[in-house]
């Protein structure tokens, strides 16, 4: 009797957003491959360490490593750790713009993202052809 008077009506509650609905943005990639490459750098940084360690072991040691860097696989990864590298400190750079209070403005934003991924791969590109050139592998 008591609830005799009000009227219960269910109202559709929306859903949460789901990553489908959302369209692909470059500072969103920007923000995963971030991460990722931090990950990257975490492995390179063990990769690094083994090369000082065998340099500090002698000969036999660093012949192992070399020979495992030099070749075609190792090489691949020394220059996507080396792109890693690049990418995670112009990404980086691009916090730190933001720390200063600037490039918040989508523009700014999209540019700033743009300037990281074309940056790294340049100079990554820059990088190893300057190491082979001084080597005379080109």
């Amino acid at each position: 009797m008591a609830d005799a008077g009000t009227k219960k009506t269910t109202h559709a509650r929306p859903l949460s957003p789901h990553i489908g609905i959302y369209r692909q943005q470059i500072n969103m990639v920007m923000s995963i491959v971030h991460r990722i490459t931090g990950a990257a750098l975490y492995v390179g940084t063990l990769l690094l360490a083994w090369w000082l360690i065998a340099i500090a072991q002698g000969a036999p040691s660093l012949d192992l490593v070399n020979l495992v860097m030099g070749h075609v696989v190792g090489k691949v990864v020394l220059f996507g750790f080396t792109w890693a590298l690049i990418h995670h400190m112009l990404g980086g750079l691009r916090h730190f713009i933001w720390d200063t209070g600037r490039g918040f403005d989508i523009s700014s934003v999209n540019r700033l993202g743009w300037m990281t991924i074309i940056g790294s791969i340049l100079i990554t590109l820059a990088i190893w052809f300057v190491a082979l050139h001084a080597r005379g592998a080109i």
